[in-house]
C-alpha cells in the first residue's frame, strides 16, 4: 500500500467526526422506525423486499427520498423524518414484459445527484433472474431468461425538484452491460446463476455528480474480493456510448460482496454482505471511492438469518455517524438506525490474484 493511500484511509473516520455533530434521537433506542401510510410491494401489498433508498439530501429532516422493492417496475417517494417514514407516491420506471405479463427491473440500488439538473437514478441487477426452486429450465424458458435479463440491465434515472411525486425527463440506458462485457474479470459471470457466483449488481452511488459506481454482490473475484465498476454517466446517458471504466476490487471479507453503496461528503460508505444465499454477517465499510481499500466502520449486530439491503446515512454525532439499515424479507424493510463509531485503523488490500 502506498504512503498516499495510507494517508487517504487514516482520514476516512476523521472526516466522519466534526464539531458540532448531532446526537442520535430517543427514537433510535427503539428499533425499527414506523412506515406511515404504505411501502408498496408485490401485487399491492406491503413491502418484503425493499432493496434500495436514496435522499435528495444528506443534512436535516425531513427529507425527500426515493425507495425501491426489487419486485416491481416502480420506485416510491417517501418522507423522511427523524423517527418515521411516510410513504408517498410512486414513479413508473420501466415497461418490459414477457407473454403479456409485466417484468421487474429488480431494482437494487438507488442514488441521487446534486448537480444541475437534480437527478434520481436507479440500478437493475444486470443478472440472471433470481430462482431459488429452479423453475427456470436453461433451454425451455431460455426466451423468458434473456427477457427477465434485458429487463433488470436497465439503469433509469429522472429529474426532480425533491416533492413528492415530482419526477420528468425519464431515461433509461442499457448501456451497462456493455461495459461489464468489456471487463475481462466480469465478462464470464455474465447472465450466470448467483449461487454459482454469478454477476449481479446491489449497490450503486454517484460520485462528483459525474460518476457512477456500480457495486456487486457477486461476482466475488478470489473468494475475497468484492467487485465496484466506476463508470462516467456521459458514458452511459450521453450520445456519445463508452465503455471505458475502472474496475476496483474491494476486500470485503471472504465471500462478501457489496449489498449497497451510499455518497457521505467525499465518501462512499458500503454495506458488505454474504454473496450466497442464506445467512451471513453484514458490515459497513468506508471508502474513498478511488483506491483499492476500506476502512471498517462496524461489523452490524443483527441476526444473521436477516438481510440489510439498504444504507442510508443519517447524521455525523460526535463519535461517527448514524445509518438507517433496510431489510429485504422484513415488512417495510424494518428501517432501523444504528451509530457508527469506527473501529480504529485496520485498513487492508485486495490481491488481484
Amino acid at each position: 500500500m502506498t504512503i498516499a493511500t495510507t494517508g487517504r484511509i487514516a482520514t476516512l473516520l476523521l472526516s466522519l467526526v466534526v464539531a458540532g455533530a448531532v446526537q442520535p434521537s430517543p427514537a433510535a433506542a427503539d428499533g425499527a422506525w414506523p412506515v406511515k401510510n404504505k411501502l408498496i410491494g408485490e401485487d399491492g401489498g406491503k413491502s418484503k423486499d425493499v432493496s434500495g433508498i436514496a435522499c435528495t439530501t444528506t443534512d436535516g429532516f425531513p427529507r425527500s427520498c426515493l425507495v425501491i422493492d426489487d419486485n416491481l417496475q416502480d420506485a416510491q417517494f417517501i418522507e423522511l423524518s427523524d423517527g418515521k417514514l411516510v410513504a408517498g407516491s410512486s414513479v413508473k420506471l420501466i415497461d418490459n414484459t414477457f407473454k403479456g405479463k409485466a417484468l421487474e427491473l429488480d431494482g437494487e440500488g438507488v442514488a441521487f445527484s446534486k448537480g444541475e439538473y437534480r437527478y434520481y437514478y436507479v440500478i437493475g441487477s444486470h443478472g440472471h433472474p433470481r430462482d431459488k426452486d429452479h423453475k427456470l429450465d436453461p433451454e425451455k424458458d431460455a426466451e423468458k431468461i434473456r427477457a427477465k435479463i434485458a429487463a433488470s440491465s436497465q439503469i433509469v434515472r429522472f429529474r426532480t425538484t425533491g416533492a413528492d411525486g415530482n419526477a420528468a425527463s425519464l431515461e433509461r440506458t442499457g448501456q451497462l452491460r456493455e461495459v461489464i462485457a468489456a471487463e475481462p474479470a466480469l465478462r464470464g459471470f455474465m447472465d450466470v446463476r448467483l449461487e454459482k457466483n454469478g454477476l449481479t449488481i446491489e449497490g450503486m452511488a454517484i460520485k462528483g455528480d459525474r460518476t457512477l459506481l456500480a457495486g456487486f454482490r457477486g461476482p466475488v473475484l478470489n473468494g475475497k474480493c468484492a467487485v465496484v465498476l466506476s463508470v462516467e454517466v456521459a458514458s452511459l446517458f450521453g450520445k456519445a456510448k463508452s465503455t471505458d471504466h475502472r474496475l476496483h476490487r474491494l476486500p470485503l471479507g471472504d465471500g462478501r460482496g457489496v449489498r449497497d453503496l451510499a455518497s457521505f461528503g467525499d465518501r462512499i460508505l458500503v454495506l458488505a454482505g454474504p454473496a450466497a444465499d442464506g445467512p451471513g454477517s453484514y458490515a459497513v465499510y468506508a471508502w474513498d471511492g478511488a483506491s483499492d481499500s476500506v476502512e471498517l466502520l462496524k461489523d452490524l449486530p443483527f441476526d444473521p438469518k436477516r438481510k440489510p439491503e439498504g444504507l442510508l446515512p443519517l447524521d455525523k454525532t460526535a463519535t461517527g455517524l448514524r445509518v438507517l439499515i433496510l431489510f429485504d424479507g422484513d415488512k417495510e424493510g424494518a428501517p432501523t438506525p444504528i451509530e457508527i463509531s469506527g473501529s480504529g485503523p485496520q485498513s487492508s488490500s485486495c490481491s488481484t490474484g
